[in-house]
């Protein structure tokens, strides 16, 4: 348990206890109320409003409830101060002895510190990345795809039960284009002359060899058929090639879906576009009618005519939405619908899409499609992530899809590594702007984030390295078996305080990173306590008696390499769920 919930538990027992609340003609709502950390350190270590929230309905002033509580919070053994501020305000100050026993905690859970359960199991579907098969990777999927993964980690180890899903796009105009550019490859690699390639074809050099695949496999086959001959084959065949070449670069960042969803499975006369639509017309949600042309000027498809709509109105979206297109094929949004049905039959009851900024357009639809397909027990949560800008030394490094000129993924994780890349993805929250600058994200000082975390981890397995030439007999690493609450009482300095502070709040952490799917707040903690102990470190060079070993006494060092062991547990655990290395050298 946490230091917030775990005082937040003693604060509504003082206030049950309370004569005006054991009084009162009608049951007190305790729910309202927080414990958290002050604003200011100085306050104490903890901080509650409860007097504030309460006092209205027991009929009091806040002050004169906040001394109350005060009277009794300072009884309990772990408390060693409680202050009344401000209007009401109870700030608590908590006695050193519960900060050394809280690594206590650390030490045993180890891996598993940390890891909570307010997930209950719930099985939730986190989709991300989902780029068109039709090419390489580029750098502008990456923050989605690390976002998505740290994302899905993060509700994974506070207890909920995640699948990471790919929506393959394999359905529709680009496909059919990436195969017909893959048919002049073909034709390249048996010595024919195509010619330029047309406007709207996919000009990359990465299709060479799937064109050189297909010749091998099938020889001057193709030539005698008609395009509706060769190009579901060659459809196939580009679609997995390009997802071989998805995968291979995702797993270069450490990515691994569980799950890899085709559109083109949901098409077809019985396939599941056809069922929904069916299904959401026996409701009265799909009808035969016209829309209202779009305000301003319009756009060059559309139409004026009859159409089956989906009444996407009925459930919070600006406008109802076609489900087909003038020849009779699907929308992509009717396929979105048929994939979302899918998801909530396969026993999802939260949806989390995880989209480029510029999707801003698909959450009230994408929230509507939930409503209606679910009846509202599924939930849909969609997670923007903003652009990333690229930067060389400072100077900005140009990108044009238009002219085919971007930085693969593949190759920025090739420059600087997959945990530069993740670390730096995530160390400003998803819907905020980013920089990233391939020179800086490989620099050796504090002002690289991810250096300067990993370093962290690294000094503190130099610290175990030292000590097993200074003590052979002390077992490593430190467990609970091998310290004792007097040992730990030893770790007394202010700076070996804040820190263990800092450990004890790792919990409570994780679990509102997950409730606000804000896995940026974990690269934010990392540094700061990478920071804290840099610091330790770098005061005990200056004053010996705050170096980890101390050669005249054994247990004051078994005592510290405790602590030393719960930076290094934590910092490896907030790693791991990013997706980042914990390494031991560096």
């Amino acid at each position: 348990m946490s230091v917030f919930k775990e005082f937040r538990a003693k604060v509504k027992k003082a206030v049950e206890e309370l004569p005006t609340v054991i009084s009162a003609p009608e049951p007190v709502d305790l729910s309202r109320f927080v414990v958290e950390a002050p604003r200011d350190p100085e306050h104490g270590d903890l901080a509650t409003n409860a007097a504030l929230v309460l006092a209205k309905p027991l009929k009091t002033s806040p002050r004169n409830l906040a001394l109350a509580l005060s009277d009794r919070l300072v009884a309990d053994a772990d408390v060693a101060k409680a202050d009344v501020a401000g209007p009401g305000f109870l700030n608590l100050t908590l006695h050193e002895g519960y900060w050394q026993r809280s690594l206590i905690e650390a030490l045993a859970r180890a891996d598993d510190f940390g890891r909570g359960g307010i997930g209950a199991e719930k099985k939730v579907n986190v989709e991300y990345v989902s780029a068109n098969p039709t090419g390489p990777m580029h750098v502008g999927h990456c923050r989605g795809a690390v976002f998505g993964d740290a994302l899905a980690s993060l509700l994974a180890f506070t207890g909920h039960n995640v699948v990471r899903e790919y929506y393959i796009n394999d359905a529709g105009a680009q496909v059919d284009a990436l195969a017909r550019s893959v048919y002049r490859r073909y034709l390249e690699a048996l010595g024919e002359d195509p010619g330029p390639m047309p406007e709207g074809l996919y000009p990359g050099d990465y299709l060479v060899p799937v064109g050189e695949s297909v010749a091998a496999e099938h020889g001057l086959k193709l030539l005698d058929l008609e395009e509706a001959g060769w190009l579901p084959i060659l459809r196939d065949a580009s679609v997995a090639a390009m997802m071989d070449l998805i995968k291979a670069d995702l797993a270069a960042l450490n990515i691994h879906h569980d799950v890899f969803f085709s559109e083109a499975s949901l098409h077809g006369a019985d396939g599941d576009i056809a069922q929904m639509i069916g299904e959401l017309r026996n409701r009265s949600l799909v009808y035969e009618g016209r829309l209202p042309p779009p305000k301003g000027q319009l756009p060059e498809d559309w139409e004026d005519r009859d159409q089956t709509l989906f009444r996407a109105t009925s459930f919070g979206d600006d406008v109802d939405r076609p489900l087909k297109k003038s020849d009779d094929s699907y929308t992509y949004f009717a396929a979105d619908v048929a994939y979302f049905r899918s998801k909530f039959l396969r026993g999802f009851n939260q949806m989390i899409y995880v989209l480029g900024a510029d999707h801003g357009g698909y959450v009230k639809r994408l929230q509507a499609v939930g409503e209606a397909i679910s009846g509202g027990k599924a939930e849909v949560i969609v997670r923007l992530c903003q652009l990333v800008k690229l930067y060389r030394a400072g100077e900005p490094v140009r990108m044009s899809k238009r002219a085919g000129q971007f930085v693969t993924l593949r190759a920025a994780v090739d420059e600087v590594g997959p945990d530069a890349v993740r670390f730096m993805m995530l160390y400003r929250k998803n819907d905020a702007p980013l920089d990233f600058d391939f020179v800086k994200v490989t620099e050796q000082s504090k002002d690289n984030p991810v250096f300067y975390v990993q370093y962290a981890h690294a000094r503190a397995h130099s610290v175990f390295r030292q000590a097993r030439e200074a003590f052979p007999d002390i077992v490593l690493p430190i467990s609970t078996p091998h310290v004792s609450e007097a040992c730990l009482s030893r770790v007394n300095d202010t700076s070996e305080l804040s820190i263990l502070r800092k450990i004890a709040a790792f919990p409570e952490l994780l679990e509102n990173a997950a409730l606000a799917h804000e896995p940026h707040r974990v690269a934010f903690y990392l540094y700061e306590l990478a920071s804290e102990f840099h610091a330790l470190w770098n005061k005990g060079k200056d004053l010996p008696y705050l170096r980890f070993i101390q050669m005249g006494d054994e247990q004051l060092t078994l005592a510290r390499l405790a602590l030393v062991q719960g930076v290094a547990v934590v910092l490896a655990n907030g790693l791991n769920i990013l997706g980042v290395n914990a390494p031991q050298e560096m």
